[in-house]
This record gives structure tokens, C-alpha cells and sequence, in this order.
């Protein structure tokens, strides 16, 4: 049996971060990024991360932040693991004191490996859907043909997953990690227990076979 690891994103409340826990996600993901409609402040954050179980890792979403300002939410909210889903550069990836992810978009004729091997530092690789001008959250999912053999990173698999569609993504691509967020919603930053629940479930059941 096979082990896929799931990650619960664009957590508000803390009724959906402990829902997510309870049926068994690996990680939740805090939106550090105001312009997102699933972004947290700082004391929400801090809610969140307080409420949740040992055993669940917290994941910190940023978008082209400045160092200082990252350096004031981890001074603030005690994540584990840092995700970065803008333009930035492997340097601005580094030296934050915490493990990181780099999340790339895919779109055709991109090299996906050239560029994930520019982030030898990260400890996972995140591809998501590409849509002019918006940084992730669309909803939409790519062409998994797209995805790349040899990445040489942990590859985490996001953009429109659903309870619907994740087994045959993960039979398809076979990725160490899934990521949600708006499929498992009942509105912008609000989780619907149930999705959560049939999307973990989808999970489990589609790791064995592949």
C-alpha cells in the first residue's frame, strides 16, 4: 500500500482546521497573501495553529512577500513549512529558518524540470494550474500529461482537485502529496466537512492501487 500525503488549503476557521485533522490530513495551509479571499491575519493564524492536534504540519502560503514581512508572521505563528506561490527566486526561498516548498504553474512548453531544479532547496516541488495574473486558488485543473517524470523532488500535486477527480489524478500522476482548497469548499475560505472527508477518503482509497 502506497502512502499519499494530503493537505488541506486555504484554512479560516478553526472548526475546518480541526475537521480537516479528524479525517486525517497531513497538513493544513494558512493563506498569507491579502489578496486572496481564504487570507488569514495574524491572530486568526495563531487560532488556528493553537487549536490543531500534534502530528498535523502547518503550512504557510506566500505570494512575492518581502523577507521582513514573512519574518513578522513567523515571529507571530508557529508554522512548520513555508510555500512559496509566487515569482520568487530560490534566494528569496532561503534563509527563513523553516523547511520550504516552491509551487510552479503549469502550462504547455514549460520546462518544469529546469525549473524546479533551480529550487535545490526545497523540500517539495507544488504544480499547479496556470491562469494569467493569478498566483493559485483558481480551481481549475491542467493537463496532467503535463506533469513531468524526473523532477528529482517530492512532487505535490494541486489546481481543481475534488473528491470526483483526485483518484484518477493520483492514478494518473502518482504524486508523493495532493493539495485542496476550493474543491472541498462550501464557499471562499469556508470547508464543507463532508468534501473533506470524501476527499481524504478518495485519497486513502486511491493510494492502495497505485
Amino acid at each position: 500500500m502506497s502512502v499519499v500525503r494530503s493537505k488541506i488549503c486555504g484554512i479560516t476557521r478553526i472548526e475546518d482546521a480541526l475537521a480537516a485533522a479528524s479525517a486525517g490530513a497531513d497538513a493544513i495551509g494558512l493563506v498569507f497573501y491579502a489578496a486572496s479571499p481564504r487570507a488569514v491575519n495574524l491572530q486568526q493564524a495563531r487560532a488556528i495553529v493553537a487549536a490543531l492536534p500534534p502530528f498535523v504540519t502547518t503550512v504557510g502560503l506566500f505570494v512575492n512577500a518581502s523577507r521582513c514581512e514573512i519574518g513578522e508572521i513567523l515571529d507571530a505563528v508557529p508554522l512548520d513549512l513555508l510555500q512559496f506561490h509566487g515569482d520568487e527566486r530560490p534566494e528569496d526561498c532561503e534563509g527563513h529558518g523553516r523547511p520550504y516548498i516552491k509551487a510552479l504553474r503549469v502550462r504547455s512548453g514549460d520546462d518544469i524540470v529546469a525549473l524546479a531544479a533551480r529550487y535545490s532547496g526545497a523540500r517539495g516541488i507544488l504544480l499547479d494550474t496556470y491562469v494569467a495574473g493569478v498566483p493559485g486558488g483558481t480551481g481549475e485543473a491542467f493537463d496532467w500529461s503535463l506533469v513531468p517524470q524526473g523532477l528529482g523532488k517530492p512532487l505535490i500535486l494541486a489546481g481543481g482537485l475534488n473528491p470526483a477527480n483526485v483518484g484518477a489524478a493520483i492514478a494518473q500522476v502518482r504524486p508523493y502529496g495532493v493539495d485542496v482548497s476550493g474543491g472541498v469548499e462550501a464557499g471562499k475560505g469556508i470547508k464543507d466537512a463532508g468534501k473533506v472527508r470524501a476527499f481524504l477518503e478518495e485519497v486513502r482509497r486511491a493510494a492502495t492501487q497505485v
